[in-house]
């Protein structure tokens, strides 16, 4: 998907808008448009011209993050160990949650304002189910898992991550420890030694 070529200074100004909006994001404050812009020392008016709705800005902020997964996940697709494949995908889609704020944000809203953010979930989405599909044919995963499951219990990880709490290095320790757990129980043929 290609945009339009901004103008120099329209595109610092977006620059602008979004590494604002990056920090208020990381630092769990709520995005508000006429906030942002006074952060960001530039007029209401030129925040709203580059971003209608805080959730369109959100979902830009979000964006870098919900690419590289997609682009993991395209990885995770070539491997040829569908175990390996999956166990990865999961563990990248945790590193994301627990390290990105805007992500959990923009994954549980019930709607999308970008087509951008749209196409990357479903990318995603179809990503996760390949790969779990991949994992049963091998009998490698439990046959009972279903894709549906995989969300709610990806997100119950990261919140109990958060939960813990601790720094974002300790954090990412736990959420691997709980991962492992998982995994474990969902794996349905034990690991080759």
């Amino acid at each position: 998907m290609t945009t339009p070529r901004l103008r120099k200074d329209a595109a610092r100004n977006w620059d602008r808008i979004v590494a604002v909006a990056r920090d208020l994001v990381d630092q769990g404050a709520a995005l508000q448009l006429n906030d942002v812009a006074r952060r960001a020392g530039l007029g209401v008016g030129t925040v709203y011209r580059h971003f209608a709705t805080p959730e369109a800005l959100l979902e830009t902020v979000a964006t870098p993050c919900l690419e590289a997964l997609a682009a993991h996940g395209e990885e995770a697709l070539a491997d040829a160990d569908p175990w390996r494949a999956f166990e990865g995908f999961l563990t990248r889609t945790l590193d994301a949650q627990i390290t990105d704020a805007s992500l959990v944000l923009v994954t549980s809203a019930p709607a999308d304002a970008l087509p951008r953010t749209t196409e990357l979930r479903n990318a995603l989405t179809t990503t996760g189910t390949e790969l779990l599909d991949r994992a049963h044919r091998a009998g490698v995963v439990r046959a009972d898992l279903s894709a549906g499951d995989l969300v709610p219990l990806m997100c119950g990880i990261a919140y109990a991550v958060n939960v813990h709490g601790g720094t974002s290095a300790d954090r990412l320790r736990t959420g691997h420890r709980y991962l492992a757990t998982l995994l474990g129980g969902l794996r349905a043929t034990p690991p080759n030694p």
